[in-house]
């Protein structure tokens, strides 16, 4: 393909992964007005970001099988429309709890960017060049971060906090349209993909009893849903306890954003030297100490704002390095099921983020420490996981290997 192509069709893939993060990151600074103005407290409206990452686990299952079977175009189209619909809902509520359920419905949609994305690039590109191009679309997503947060901030602050889901139906409309004009098709649909639920499950075991991916897709999940500790509980640390403004919050959130921006770029040169299973190695163990020095921190007191968003910058640094490096590792034993791949490695990861997301809200006590907690927790979780897989293997390949020897000499 030629530059041109391929510059859209990474704008355009980096675009639909954005879908989720933009919807997440634009409507934080605007947690204390939500909460005065649906007569409720922060932590309620936090359940509106959980309920969000249940709907991405839950629809990014059900995507897999359906962007196998119908080709990538078709369910594109109509998880977007579903967006779009359900971004007026939330726009539109009265009630917290309202709130919540339409952000389900939101996610439910919008999930089906991070499934078709991840496939495209499985169908578009050569083996040895995924790890790049998810390096290329992570860029794009972490540009996310340093614009959604500051426009929501500006939009709570003077217009009001439910355009902002009035502006992300506009943001994925334009999506819709350039699918359609600019997007290739990629892999046809396969009717011998069958959507019956024995078969689907027979696919799914199928990919998880890939070794490969099991390891990387449990590590690489957990460590990647610390940004998600820190998304939960951010707005209540820089609002609520060092006393920043909307402006200000999108600011700093812009700022921490370029931590994961500038790993992103490093990993691109990295993989010229390193393999991605060194650098995730690497990253988890780096993560691991300076996520402990953000727990010893804030139990003394020791940080000020800035130290604070310092330290933070050092320790978002790896998430650049290890999503991408995970995402090709877990996806490059498949083709056949890679829809199915990528719906299980999307859905654990949003499904971990949710979990840890729920965690530090049902934390929360007015302090860092559930925050800077459970980012150091998914970092150490996922080096943990990604040691004990790897020893596993490397015992059942020496098992497999004195049964090999036996047979022979019998």
């Amino acid at each position: 393909m030629s530059r041109k192509q391929y510059f859209f069709i990474i704008l355009i893939l980096g675009s639909l992964a954005t879908v989720s993060p933009f919807s997440i990151d634009m409507y934080l600074p605007g947690f204390p007005r939500i909460a005065s103005d649906l007569k409720t407290t922060i932590d309620k409206v936090q359940l509106s970001l959980t309920s969000y990452l249940i709907g991405i686990c839950i629809g990014q299952v059900l995507y897999g099988p359906l962007l196998d079977r119908f080709g990538r175009k078709k369910p594109l189209y109509a998880g977007l429309i579903l967006y779009v619909i359900a971004s007026f809902g939330c726009a539109m509520t009265s009630s917290v709890d309202a709130l919540i359920a339409m952000r389900f419905f939101q996610a439910m949609g919008g999930c089906v960017g991070l499934v078709a994305s991840q496939a495209l690039v499985s169908d578009l590109f050569p083996a040895d060049k995924r790890a790049e191009v998810f390096s290329l679309i992570t860029l794009v997503i972490a540009v996310s971060p340093m614009i959604a947060p500051t426009v929501g901030g500006y939009v709570t602050a003077s217009i009001a906090w439910y355009w902002i889901f009035v502006i992300l139906a506009g943001i994925v409309s334009l999506i819709i349209l350039a699918i359609y004009f600019f997007l290739p098709t990629g892999r046809s649909a396969d009717a011998t993909v069958s959507l019956r639920p024995e078969a689907v499950l027979g696919g799914y075991i199928t990919v998880i009893s890939q070794p490969q991916f099991l390891i990387y897709t449990l590590a690489g999940g957990l460590a990647t849903a610390a940004p998600f500790a820190y998304i939960s509980g951010s707005s209540d640390v820089f609002m609520n306890i060092y006393k920043v403004s909307e402006q200000q919050y999108g600011w700093i959130f812009a700022f921490l954003a370029v931590a994961m921006i500038g790993s992103t770029q490093l990993n691109h040169f990295l993989l010229k030297k390193y393999t991605s299973e060194q650098i995730i190695r690497f990253t988890l163990i780096y993560q691991s100490i300076v996520g402990l020095f953000l727990i010893v921190g804030v139990y003394n007191n020791w940080f000020g704002l800035f130290s604070l968003i310092g330290t933070m910058f050092v320790f978002l640094t790896g998430q650049g390095l290890t999503g991408p490096n995970a995402s090709a590792l877990s996806l490059a034993p498949f083709r056949k099921h890679t829809g199915s791949a990528s719906a299980l490695m999307g859905s654990w990861r949003m499904g971990a983020g949710a979990v840890i997301s729920a965690i530090v809200s049902f934390l929360h006590n007015n302090t860092a420490m559930p925050m800077v907690g459970m980012m150091a927790f998914c970092a150490f979780g996922g080096l943990v996981i990604l040691h004990a897989g790897n020893v596993v293997v490397r015992q059942r390949a020496a098992r497999q290997d004195v049964e090999d020897e036996i047979s022979v000499l019998l």
